[in-house]
């Protein structure tokens, strides 16, 4: 039996949801971090109801 490690994921920034241009600037923050070499993607926090902008980093 195999066992892998879940990835953690590391908050870059925080954007409301409530913002007049919606998910943009989130994604717009997203694609600098991934043109300086984050691999940086966009995910709704429907909890907190914002859009944060989050990588992916493996538990150690």
């Amino acid at each position: 039996m195999t066992t892998t490690v879940p990835a953690q994921r590391t908050v870059l920034e925080r954007f409301p949801a409530g913002h007049p241009r919606g998910s943009w600037p989130a994604d717009e923050y997203a694609a600098a971090q991934r043109a300086q070499g984050t691999d940086a993607r966009v995910v709704m926090d429907l909890t907190s109801d914002q859009f944060l902008v989050v990588t992916d980093t493996t538990a150690q």
